[in-house]
């Protein structure tokens, strides 16, 4: 599918399964919306999967990778060649998000996008659409037609996963200066100065956190990127991975599949997902606020409530992952826990 097919594909989430859901939890021996947030996404899994039992079964963090030729304004701590390495390593199934899917019964799926280098590995899914992108600060990271591929790319990897029997997608990104792009995006798309929402990424110092904040700035006012616009902003100041990641969560709900999103990389890509599609925002569920400065304005401009506040900013899908585990132990009880009648205690009643 292309962008426009997903946009037409897209169906609102099933009222009639959330609605049942909600009962369900009124009516199992807990207290009236004790479990919060994770309440809320089993009910909206329920209308997701149109059935008011909803199911985790086959799962996917998928992890796409790709470099960014702003690591040249030294941006980074790192060179790119830890892009392809890590990239690898997801392949060997020895990175942070590998052993985390492993305990939670993920499958772990690499995909390169976009890594400088090529690379080797029995999972990694090649699919890569250009080898890294310029440096934004000189021109464009990429041409729009580059752009429209790497989303469309993402849609093409939903596709597969999705008639592969996946049912819920983990979203990860691996990508050495992808803080760099994705604050500068959100510096565009929420309209914030790129003083207030860049962060250290992986351990900035001072000094190096000033050199980002003005490759972004300086990025911005070369090409204007037009807010208004997500394409004309995701190939001017963004990364392949992004692209990827939108992509792929407009693929997802274009089959009626939920994402957890993990961070500030997953969280940029889903606004651009969004600003092309609002109905994509019905199958996007946040598991955790980013330590980045920007993390907790793109969940506000999404309208989406993470179930995690731990100062994570790992990457690579970790976080999405601890999201997938927690819904999993709400599932448990949805399932599991008897009923008020069956234990014979009269049942919560909401407060007037």
């Amino acid at each position: 599918m292309n962008i426009k097919e997903c946009r037409a594909a897209i169906r609102p989430p099933c009222g009639e399964s959330e609605q049942a859901a909600r009962r369900r939890f009124s009516d199992i021996a807990i207290p009236l919306g004790s479990l919060g947030l994770l309440e809320d996404a089993v009910v909206r899994l329920a209308g997701m999967q149109r059935t008011a039992r909803p199911k985790l079964a086959k799962r996917a963090a998928v992890v796409f990778c790709a470099d960014n030729g702003v690591v040249a304004q030294g941006v980074t701590q790192c060179g790119q060649e830890i892009t392809a390495l890590v990239t690898e390593n997801l392949s060997k199934g020895s990175t942070s998000v590998c052993c985390m899917a492993r305990r939670a019964g993920l499958d772990v799926v690499p995909v390169d996008i976009g890594v400088a280098q090529p690379v080797s590995g029995a999972k990694i899914r090649q699919r890569c659409v250009r080898r890294g992108t310029a440096d934004m600060t000189r021109g464009p990271a990429m041409t729009r037609d580059e752009c429209v591929r790497a989303v469309e790319t993402g849609i093409a990897v939903a596709d597969e996963l999705a008639g592969e029997g996946y049912a819920l997608f983990a979203a990860g990104e691996m990508g050495i200066g992808n803080t760099t792009t994705s604050a500068a995006i959100a510096a565009v798309l929420t309209g914030a100065p790129a003083s207030e929402i860049t962060g250290r990424g992986a351990g900035l110092s001072t000094e190096g956190l000033k050199k980002k904040i003005s490759a972004i700035e300086t990025a911005i006012a070369l090409s204007r990127p037009d807010a208004a616009d997500p394409l004309d902003v995701l190939h001017k100041v963004g990364g392949l991975d992004i692209a990827g990641l939108a992509g792929l969560y407009l693929g997802a709900a274009a089959h009626g599949l939920p994402t957890v999103l993990d961070g500030l990389i997953s969280c940029v890509a889903a606004l651009i997902a969004v600003r092309l599609c609002p109905a994509v925002k019905a199958y996007l569920i946040a598991s955790h606020v980013s330590a980045e400065p920007a993390g907790r304005r793109v969940l506000e401009e999404l309208g989406l409530s993470p179930l995690i506040c731990a100062g994570m900013r790992l990457g690579e899908g970790t976080g999405a992952v601890a999201g997938v585990a927690l819904i999993d132990l709400a599932l448990a009880a949805y399932d599991n826990m008897p009923s008020f009648a069956e234990i014979g205690m009269q049942a919560y009643q909401p407060l007037t």
